[in-house]
């Protein structure tokens, strides 16, 4: 997987947050399984009435899908953003799709009734690091450890129970100890195929015909809800997901 590079200064200024969440966000400590794991792309994320200890799960990076060999994965990085995020649940539910939403652990702090919002449409929680620092397979165990369970922590009681089922590594930084972590806290590593470069903002058509180019490596595709301007992400979907269906696609989650 390649790295993001550019574009990513806005993520210095959370950062210096980050840091100062970080004991308020030890505090949290029981969760409850999210709903609809083994139910399918139709299912209804929700919290669990009582609280459950996540089970372990494979760390090999998965691309998957759930939905069989014509699924694709529409997972969404960066957010919650109270601008972008919206619009992008919005054009979502307007197509019937479900997604998974890569989130930042200072935006899902920032921001939890959007992710109230993004679960109780049926979408699953992934797990995108405290901070998203692309360099983070040159750092530390211990610093691994904090962005990751941060992050769930994080994410967890901004839902109001509801846990990440997966693990994105920023800029696809894996180690084997960061996955084996994240899998051991019922998280699976999850990659892309499909880099949409949204984020560099190339232009509808290019992203449209990025998506379409590269769909055939494998199911699952990334864009973003937040990091800037996402006005060419949402029109670029807007357009993606009637012609995907069109062609038999359906959508469905990466397998955990």
């Amino acid at each position: 997987m390649a790295r993001h590079v550019g574009g990513r200064g806005w993520y210095g200024k959370v950062t210096g947050a980050a840091v100062g969440v970080t004991l308020l966000a030890t505090g949290a400590s029981v969760w409850t399984a999210q709903a609809g794991t083994a139910d399918g792309p139709s299912s209804k994320g929700s919290a669990s009435a009582a609280p459950a200890d996540p089970k372990p799960v494979a760390d090999t990076i998965v691309h998957s899908s759930d939905a069989g060999p014509h699924g694709v994965n529409i997972t969404i990085d960066d957010g919650p953003d109270p601008v972008w995020t919206p619009q992008v649940l919005d054009l979502l539910r307007e197509y019937g799709v479900k997604a998974t939403f890569c989130m930042v652990g200072t935006q899902a702090q920032a921001h939890p009734d959007l992710v109230k919002k993004v679960v109780a449409a049926g979408h699953r929680l992934c797990d995108h690091t405290v901070s998203h620092n692309t360099a983070m397979d040159k750092a530390s165990e211990a610093y691994q450890s904090q962005q990751i369970l941060d992050a769930e922590r994080m994410i967890t009681k901004a839902s109001g129970g509801v846990r990440p089922l997966y693990y994105r590594a920023p800029g696809g930084a894996f180690t084997p100890y960061s996955r084996q972590l994240a899998a051991s806290h019922g998280m699976r590593p999850l990659g892309w195929n499909v880099d949409s470069k949204d984020f560099e903002r190339p232009g509808v058509d290019t992203i449209v015909a990025t998506v379409e180019h590269e769909l055939p490596n494998g199911p699952t595709v990334l864009f973003h809800d937040a990091g800037g301007d996402r006005g060419q992400t949402l029109q670029a979907l807007r357009r993606l997901l009637p012609k995907l269906k069109q062609q038999g696609h359906t959508f469905g989650f990466p397998v955990h």
